[in-house]
């Protein structure tokens, strides 16, 4: 009960990446490179085992990029081909690689980082991988010229790899959608299609991420325009509560969220971000134990997992260590009230 566990991604080591950024640039190359990132996944488990999160992930140690990472191994897309597009409807804008011809899978993506992960944890493994949505609107697009009909191909291109991934023992899948609270209109008239048509068959857990995005200034800034009440997940939650996806993550510390609305998810698992990603400050075991007691009135504990607002990749290692151990212990907190 109130297993705990991350959005996904962990800040990555100077020694791999450059420190505190998004799209960061490796500092190694070749076979060094492959030797880091795998060193690099020892860490981002241990870490997580050592400050007590029940369900790990790999901290997206190998990817540059959750979108990206993806599309590296997807035939079709043309990385010489970069341009810079607003993505987020327009919220910051990103230089991404453009769709050219048909595409498919070059073979598995995430495969042998799943099967190294898996090797080294007795830990439930959450393994990340981009929503249909999500890489529609972070990617140009010179062929299809759809946006429904590209996010349905890539649906099926992530449901060859998430089938995939599931025997090789990862135990839940997380779809990452932010893009979910910014295109209402089209998680109603596709979106919920996309994530159907990328989960068919697959065998372990499923979850989706709609989290309104990393700490940095672009989000911040956006949040700021939001008003006192952050409702966009009153459109999105009935749509998912019909949905077939296992679970659900969100935002839920420090946001505006109305708590209220999780009682729109009634029969999903629920990860409750209890975790402020977009501050170095870190939470007391205590702060964390408040938000999971105050969305306790809304979701049962069953179903109540506490987890981070969203990835943790632009913060400092030492910060993120110790977020992960406030996020444990609130939720021991809690699990020991509930044992009285």
């Amino acid at each position: 009960m109130l297993l705990t566990t991350i959005a996904g991604s962990l800040p990555k080591p100077s020694w791999l990446a450059k420190p505190e950024r998004l799209w960061a640039p490796w500092e190694l190359s070749g076979e060094a490179l492959a030797e880091a990132k795998r060193d690099a996944v020892l860490l981002a488990l241990k870490e997580q085992e050592a400050a007590g999160i029940d369900i790990v992930t790999d901290g997206e140690q190998s990817r540059q990029h959750f979108v990206h990472g993806f599309l590296e191994h997807v035939e079709g897309v043309d990385f010489s081909k970069r341009v810079t597009i607003g993505i987020r409807a327009n919220r910051y804008k990103a230089e991404v690689p453009t769709v050219v011809g048909p595409i498919r899978r070059k073979g598995p993506v995430h495969s042998e980082e799943v099967r190294f992960a898996r090797a080294h944890t007795q830990k439930k493994l959450k393994f990340t991988i981009p929503g249909p949505m999500t890489i529609v609107d972070t990617i140009a697009d010179e062929y299809y010229r759809d946006r429904r009909r590209l996010a349905l191909e890539f649906a099926r291109l992530i449901n060859e790899e998430a089938r995939e991934l599931a025997a090789l023992g990862v135990d839940i899948l997380q779809l990452d959608e932010p893009a979910f609270n910014v295109y209402l209109d089209e998680v109603k008239a596709w979106g919920i299609e996309a994530l159907h048509r990328a989960i068919e068959g697959v065998s372990c857990k499923t979850a989706v991420h709609i989290c309104y995005g990393y700490g940095i200034t672009a989000n911040i800034e956006w949040k700021q325009t939001l008003g006192s009440e952050w409702r966009q997940y009153a459109e999105t939650f009935p749509l998912l509560a019909g949905s077939r996806i296992d679970q659900v993550s969100l935002e839920c510390a420090n946001s505006r969220v109305p708590l209220s609305l999780l009682g729109l998810l009634q029969g999903k698992d629920v990860l409750v971000g209890a975790i402020d990603v977009a501050t170095k400050g870190i939470e007391t075991p205590e702060q964390v134990a408040e938000t999971i007691r105050k969305a306790m009135a809304f979701v049962p504990p069953d179903r109540l997992y506490p987890c981070t607002n969203c990835g943790m990749v632009p913060l400092p290692r030492e910060v993120a260590r110790g977020k992960l151990r406030a996020l444990a212990a609130g939720a021991a907190l809690v699990r020991k009230d509930l044992a009285c």
